[in-house]
This record gives C-alpha cells, sequence and structure tokens, in this order.
C-alpha cells in the first residue's frame, strides 16, 4: 500500500486547520451538519444524474483500489519474464507449461498459456490489447466520477451559501444574530471548494495514474510474452522491455541484463 494518497489528503487538511487556528478561528467551526450534507450528498446526486449506477459502483471500486494499491514495479515483470525466456531459448517454448503455476501475474499467466498453447502472435496481441483497452476503459469511468465530483462540489457549495444568506435575510430584525448566520452560510462554499480540490480532484488524479502505470506494466508483459513466443535472446528481451519502462529520475540509465 502506498500512503501516499492518505498522508496527502490529511497533511491538506492539518494546513487548512492550521491555518484557521493562527487566524484565531476554532476548526470545529466549520463542522456543521447542513452544509456538509449538502455538499456530499448533492455532490453525489449531480454525479450519479451525468452516470448510470454501475458507473457509480465502478468509481467506489477504483477509489478503493487507490486507496490500497501501490504503483508496480515494473523491474518484478521484467524478471520473470526473462528467466521465461531464457527457459523458452534452452529448453523450447512448451517447457513452459510446467512454470505456469509459480507466475504470480495473473495477466502474465494467460498470456504465456495463449502462446505455449499456440496462440497466432497477432490474435495473441489483440486478445490481450483488448484486457489492456477494458482496463483504461473502466478506469476512465472511476477518474471521470470524481474529476466530475471535482467540478460539481464547488458549484453546490455556492447554492448552500445562497441558502444561508436566504436564512440570513429571514432574520434582518435580529441583527446580534447576523453574524454568525452569515458564516454559517459560507461554510457550504468551504466544503464544496476543499473537499473538490483536497479529496475529489486529487482521487481522481490518482486513478488515472495507477491506471496509466497498470496499462503501461500490462503492455509491457505483452511484448514480452511476444518476443519470448518468437524465441528472443534473454538479454535482448531484458534490454526491449527496460527501454519501455519510465526512468525514476532524469539522470537514471537503465543497464541490460
Amino acid at each position: 500500500m502506498d500512503v501516499a494518497m492518505i498522508a496527502g489528503v490529511v497533511v491538506a487538511m492539518v494546513a487548512i486547520f492550521v491555518s484557521m487556528i493562527l487566524e484565531g478561528g476554532s476548526p470545529l467551526a466549520i463542522f456543521l451538519i447542513p452544509p456538509i450534507l449538502l455538499v456530499i450528498v448533492g455532490t453525489f446526486g449531480a454525479c450519479m444524474g451525468g452516470g448510470t449506477i454501475p458507473s457509480m459502483m465502478t468509481a467506489f471500486k477504483w477509489l478503493a483500489y487507490a486507496f490500497t494499491a501501490k504503483p508496480p514495479n515494473h523491474e518484478e515483470i521484467v524478471e520473470p519474464l526473462v528467466k521465461m525466456a531464457e527457459k523458452a531459448r534452452r529448453e523450447g517454448l512448451l517447457s513452459l507449461e510446467s512454470e505456469m503455476d509459480d507466475v504470480a501475474d495473473p495477466f502474465m499467466q494467460r498470456g504465456l498459456q495463449m502462446a505455449v498453447d499456440g496462440t497466432d502472435p497477432d490474435d495473441l496481441y489483440d486478445i490481450l490489447m483488448a484486457e489492456v483497452r477494458a482496463k483504461k476503459a473502466s478506469a476512465a469511468i472511476g477518474a471521470g466520477f470524481w474529476t466530475d465530483a471535482g467540478g460539481y462540489a464547488p458549484t453546490i457549495g455556492i447554492v448552500g451559501t445562497v441558502l444561508g444568506l436566504i436564512h440570513v435575510l429571514e432574520n434582518l430584525d435580529d441583527p446580534s444574530s447576523l453574524g454568525a448566520l452569515i458564516a454559517a452560510a459560507f461554510v457550504a462554499t468551504l466544503w464544496g471548494v476543499m473537499s473538490a480540490n483536497v479529496m475529489f480532484l486529487p482521487w481522481g488524479k490518482r486513478i488515472k495514474y495507477l491506471a496509466a502505470q497498470e496499462a503501461a506494466k500490462m503492455e509491457l508483459i505483452i511484448d514480452g510474452v511476444l518476443a519470448i513466443q518468437a524465441g528472443s535472446n534473454p538479454r535482448v528481451v531484458a534490454t526491449k522491455l527496460r527501454s519501455k519502462m519510465t526512468p525514476t529520475g532524469p539522470n537514471e540509465v537503465r543497464e541490460a541484463a
């Protein structure tokens, strides 16, 4: 599990609350049930109105994945593929049949099994790439839901503020209460902007990032499986796969296996 997502939200919220305290305010002042309820439920309602129940369920599944998953380590994909290439080159492609149970990645296992079964390379590529496209499409639905929520939330917050100001106008005969009522009215806008920029938009961004990394991993596996099926030299397989991996820094140099 990568704690960056949770830690980022916590750091942002702490910064907001500390800022309030330094300015002499109380963080508890913004925890008002009506504006929070309006922003959260209203935002989800708007998102549902622009989609379907299945798309909303997909969004929550991707959110759970975003909270618990960590970016894939592509090196963990390259090493087993290179070992498979070495075995296939020495003993033949059918020798990989006995290694299938040791392959941890289900996608890699399916690809290698199809290669061992003699699937045409073009058909193998089309089938596996269809899975990649399906993964990207599912992630786009999940990320889009939370990105849309980030767009709706501030506007829903403004609606809450307008409703609060209407309540203020209803109490003009009690000047002593106007300050508290006006402050409460703007809490809805605060929650709208805060939820969008601290939660919803970062969640959508996180899902897009993880999905892109997962798709890149799957495409590496496809390249590796096709190279194994073609009987490529293991060193060439390693070099080809590592050349497609995203560098972790500007000065990183890939080394051949």
